[in-house]
């Protein structure tokens, strides 16, 4: 049947750093399918990974000497002599590494009955061997006696053969039970080193907990902290927005007041308008001015007509001072237009810049 997958989870997996002993390298960028192998011809379990890039990141015979430990909730490890590292699964949920921790310890004990069993078998042909080694010279003896030279050898060749593949057998068995005591010996050895680079990486993972703790900590503060800035940014984008309306208020006074502007310069337009009318009076209150020389001059030659003439020259006068009366209102009126514009516009330039 060849090897045959008994049970499947998916984990992040990880390898002790080769350097330092201490530190955990990821060998899975996420997480990936880790599954328990069973191979019936060899009666030997393994755990197996591969990657997305169809790479081999697991490759673990199970033995009995090995142990899965739980350093966390979510996290599990074992040792592996053989690949001369230790592996660390991190899985999503308590169940499944409660559920993995189960498998290893079924798989952990079928693969110690297994190599109970092959012991037993080699026991027991070993025993086998012993009998038949013993048995052998007396049908040897009975063949001798009963048969003839041809008949011996006929009758001895096919048992020695037998023997002698036993023989090879146990030997090979031996020396295979001498490798395997001192790979046993190499690898309880390595699990002492394991384990105490195990006792290593828990106590630095107690303390990187402790340093997660501190740091979880912090980010707690700094969590409140932005809070709190956010409160106040918060209260500033709502004085910014107080700020935006009593901006819009002012641009419709703003508007209100260059109405009013518009207003006050078609006002002063018109006294311009009617300031260019003045020098226009002005002449002819020079003309009147030369009419009344011209009158006096005359007056010495119309003594005659002075009584008729006094008359005009009274309502001249009347006029003339009527007239500059009016125009000295006129001007004082413009003044004070003048004066009123001049501060209207100042205001203006004051609102301006408060704004």
């Amino acid at each position: 049947m060849g090897e045959q997958p008994i049970y499947t989870t998916r984990a992040h997996v990880f390898q002790i750093d080769p350097t330092t002993k201490k530190n955990w390298v990821p060998a899975s960028k996420q997480a990936v399918t880790v599954s328990y192998f069973y191979d019936s011809t060899r009666n030997s379990y393994r755990i197996i990974s591969v990657d997305g890039f169809k790479q081999v990141i697991i490759n673990s015979t199970i033995t009995p000497n090995m142990t899965f430990t739980k350093t966390s909730q979510k996290f599990g490890q074992w040792a592996d002599s053989r690949a001369n590292t230790v592996f660390g699964l991190g899985f999503a949920s308590e169940q499944q590494l409660a559920k993995f921790a189960e498998k290893f310890q079924e798989v952990k004990d079928a693969a110690k009955l297994a190599k109970d069993k092959s012991q037993e078998k080699v026991e027991t042909s070993s025993n086998h061997s012993e009998e038949s080694g013993q048995e052998t010279p007396s049908n040897n003896r009975a063949s001798s006696i009963n048969g003839t030279d041809d008949e011996k050898i006929s009758h001895v060749s096919p048992e020695a053969a037998v023997l002698k593949s036993e023989n090879e057998h146990l030997k090979s068995a031996v020396e295979q039970s001498n490798t395997n005591a001192k790979k046993w010996e190499t690898e309880l050895q390595t699990l002492r080193e394991n384990n105490a680079r195990l006792v290593d990486a828990l106590q630095e993972s107690s303390a990187n907990v402790e340093s997660w703790k501190k740091q979880l900590n912090t980010c707690k503060d700094e969590s409140d902290a932005l809070r709190q800035k956010i409160a106040e940014l918060e209260a500033q984008c709502n004085e910014a927005d107080q700020e935006k309306q009593q901006n819009a208020q002012l641009s419709v006074r703003v508007q209100e007041l260059e109405a009013e502007i518009n207003e006050k310069q078609q006002e002063v337009e018109n006294l311009r308008k009617q300031a260019e009318i003045i020098p226009q009076l002005m002449s002819e209150c020079e003309t009147i001015t030369a009419k009344l020389q011209a009158a006096e001059l005359k007056n010495t030659e119309l003594e005659g007509r002075i009584g008729s003439l006094q008359t005009d020259i009274d309502d001249s006068r009347q006029k003339q001072g009527r007239m500059k009366g009016e125009l000295k209102q006129f001007m004082d009126i413009l003044d004070g237009k003048i004066d009123e514009l001049h501060e209207f516009r100042q205001g203006l330039s004051k609102l301006g810049a408060d704004n």
